[in-house]
């Protein structure tokens, strides 16, 4: 089995994110998101995706964005990827209108929800497998929470995808083994403190997923 590309998401200083493409990362996530702790501004993206290697997929992560924020961003990452409630005709709209490839968050506690994911086929280009936070949370993710890996054994995903959701150093070769996902997602995994990646958690988790 191939090991499975590495996203570090929440990255929001050129330290930490250095850290992250040292050890390993294809692509890093930057939350543009007021309510969350590791939020950056548009400069912030731009600075810090500025000097990055080609051939590193930079994602701007986002929540029910408009147009007037879209329009900023594109310019700046490869990728979008959407984490709230935005419709598969969203998705669509926001792929074509920007021409930026679109992820989406697929928030994930039963089979049905995993089922969900059907509808963003052509409307997206990748899937991104997310633990469903609980009700009444104020993020639509990065909480560490975690959803029941066996939902993904032997499921057969309509697009791309990737995992996500309560991974870090310690769990992620059993994740990718339960599930074979060909890419693991990581933010709070990484973390000393909310919104603070810890440069050993970063290197430990892209050592142990690159043993996959």
């Amino acid at each position: 089995m191939t090991a499975p590309f590495i996203k570090i998401c929440g990255i929001s200083t050129a330290s930490t994110r250095d850290a992250a493409l040292r050890a390993g990362a294809r692509y890093i996530g930057f939350v543009l998101f007021e309510r969350s702790p590791r939020n950056v501004s548009p400069e912030q993206l731009a600075a810090l995706g500025a000097d990055m290697p080609a051939g590193i997929g930079k994602v701007a992560v986002l929540v029910d964005p408009d147009d007037a924020l879209l329009a900023r961003i594109a310019p700046l990452v490869d990728h979008v990827q959407l984490h709230g409630h935005e419709s598969p005709e969203r998705a669509a709209v926001i792929r074509s209108r920007f021409d930026l490839n679109v992820w989406k968050a697929i928030s994930v506690k039963t089979a049905a929800d995993r089922d969900g994911g059907r509808r963003y086929a052509g409307a997206a280009d990748f899937l991104l497998y997310d633990a469903k936070t609980p009700d009444g949370a104020t993020l639509p993710g990065g909480m560490g929470a975690r959803f029941d890996w066996q939902l993904l054994s032997g499921f057969v995903p309509p697009l791309p995808w990737g995992l996500s959701g309560g991974l870090d150093p310690l769990n992620v070769a059993q994740a990718v083994a339960v599930t074979g996902a060909p890419l693991v997602d990581v933010s709070s995994g990484v973390e000393s403190a909310p919104g603070i990646k810890d440069v050993d958690k970063i290197a430990a988790f892209c050592d142990a997923a690159s043993k996959c």
